[in-house]
């Protein structure tokens, strides 16, 4: 556990955190890494652990009273934002949280969100996908900076509801392996398919459909992007399938 003195070396963000640990007397102390861990894959890498066991905060904004909801999950999951909303927004809406609102929220900048230590007022809950794991590794406010603790001490922590937040793999995959057959028609064809699928969702955390894997810029401008920007389109969609196969 680090003393006050450590902690005051530390950047502001993880002296945030890091007093909440002290505090509360979690026994593990944020570690900070040599290299910048802004997505679950970098900090896996870093720690030599598997990508599942990053504990990954996902802010959403909640439209109708401008609160934020922070989601946090295991690094191979993605949010299902209809289950969040079912949970907190009473027939509400989610909304995509941009840069400014996370920093105004959580005092944190994307890329290092603690699930704790907030700069105000902040609706939490916690994945169950995290329960797979004896241990995981969280943001401390800081791209370099994680704390190592349980998911049952992630819930000491935070005070913060459990349930199941992700996507369903079976629809994933479906829209998955409907594509790629699709993608198979796409050198040859005279006017370039497209990629609608019967699942059009859009995904608050990657800004994505779950059905087609587009955003929603790629798909307003479908219409009118031509053969060839229709057929770049597809490769990046086949970039960003290849990704979540990966």
């Amino acid at each position: 556990m680090m003393c006050g003195a450590e902690i005051q070396t530390l950047p502001e963000g993880v002296q945030r955190v890091a007093a909440v640990l002290r505090a509360s007397g979690h026994a593990h102390a944020p570690v900070m890494l040599n290299d910048a861990a802004r997505t679950a894959q970098q900090a896996a890498d870093a720690l030599g652990v598997s990508v599942g066991q990053i504990a990954k905060s996902i802010v959403f904004r909640r439209k109708h009273d401008d609160a934020a909801v922070l989601v946090v999950t295991s690094g191979d999951q993605r949010v299902d934002e209809k289950k969040v909303e079912a949970l907190v927004c009473d027939g509400q809406r989610l909304g995509r949280a941009d840069a400014a609102f996370v920093k105004l929220k959580t005092g944190f900048s994307i890329g290092g969100v603690a699930p704790l230590g907030h700069a105000g007022p902040v609706l939490v809950l916690i994945d169950a996908s995290l329960f797979r794991f004896a241990e995981v590794w969280a943001a401390t406010g800081h791209p370099h900076a994680v704390f190592r603790l349980s998911p049952q001490a992630l819930v000491q922590l935070t005070q913060a509801a459990v349930a199941d937040l992700a996507v369903d793999p079976q629809v994933q995959d479906h829209a998955i392996a409907l594509l790629t057959l699709r993608a198979q028609t796409v050198p040859g064809a005279l006017a370039v398919p497209s990629p609608c699928t019967s699942v059009c969702r859009m995904n608050g955390a990657s800004g994505l459909c779950e059905g087609c894997f587009r955003s929603g810029a790629e798909i307003a401008g479908w219409s009118q992007a031509g053969e060839e920007g229709k057929r770049r389109i597809w490769r990046t969609i086949e970039q960003r399938m290849h990704r979540l196969q990966a």
